[in-house]
């Protein structure tokens, strides 16, 4: 920082830091993480937040377990267990749909605690759905990589359209006239669907798809 810049007063701590991560990370994704603009942001010099951080690396995990640390504190784990796994997997997408970073910062150090937790309530709940310890580990693992993926993608789609020149309803009519244009014949599926595409809500869908699984798993076990 310059020597004339004003210096905050007020204690500085991991919390903060983290918030204020989390705040660059939203407004520009990890390129816009440097310490230079959080000691601006945070109005203090770089050895105050070396004092509660390591690195970015350490930033970028500690401001994704908080993330995903607001998503399941408070799930009920007691009620509905069918309800709960609605509950977390529509938390999760919103989180990444808000925070699109964090998918990636997941899959990127699957040993820390916001992935570990996800598996963790997953786990739980479906077993408390009667999921046989035999299939748990697998139907654990599908449902996790099916919601990630898909709030994943979702998160990416509309970070590039955020920075395009159409938007979601522009883009989706666009493909949907491409997809009415093909051979019925060939592609009778993707003809008679097309109406759908451009019309059609992405929570909605991800939630049907978490439903499908939960049926899934209804009718096996």
């Amino acid at each position: 920082m310059s020597p004339m810049a004003k210096r905050r007063t007020d204690g500085l701590s991991r919390e903060v830091i983290v918030r204020a991560a989390t705040g660059l990370l939203d407004d520009g994704g990890e390129a816009a993480l440097t310490f230079r603009a959080l000691t601006t942001r945070l109005s203090t010099g770089y050895g105050a937040i070396y004092h509660h951080v390591a690195n970015k690396s350490d930033l970028l995990a500690a401001a994704t377990d908080d993330v995903i640390a607001g998503v399941l504190t408070g799930v009920v784990v007691t009620g509905d267990p069918r309800e709960a796994l609605r509950t977390v997997a529509l938390g999760l997408f919103d989180a990444i749909d808000a925070h699109p970073w964090v998918g990636a910062q997941l899959s990127r150090e699957p040993w820390r605690p916001a992935l570990l937790e996800i598996y963790e309530s997953t786990g739980r709940l479906l077993d408390a759905l009667g999921v046989p310890e035999a299939a748990l580990f697998d139907a654990a693992g599908a449902l996790v990589n099916y919601v990630l993926g898909v709030a994943g993608q979702n998160a990416a789609n509309a970070r590039v359209l955020a920075f395009g020149e159409a938007d979601r309803t522009a883009f989706l009519a666009e493909v949907a006239a491409q997809w009415a244009k093909l051979d019925p014949e060939r592609y009778p599926f993707v003809h008679r669907v097309s109406a759908r595409l451009r019309e059609h809500d992405d929570r909605e869908q991800f939630l049907a798809g978490v439903d499908i699984f939960l049926a899934g798993i209804a009718a096996r076990y």
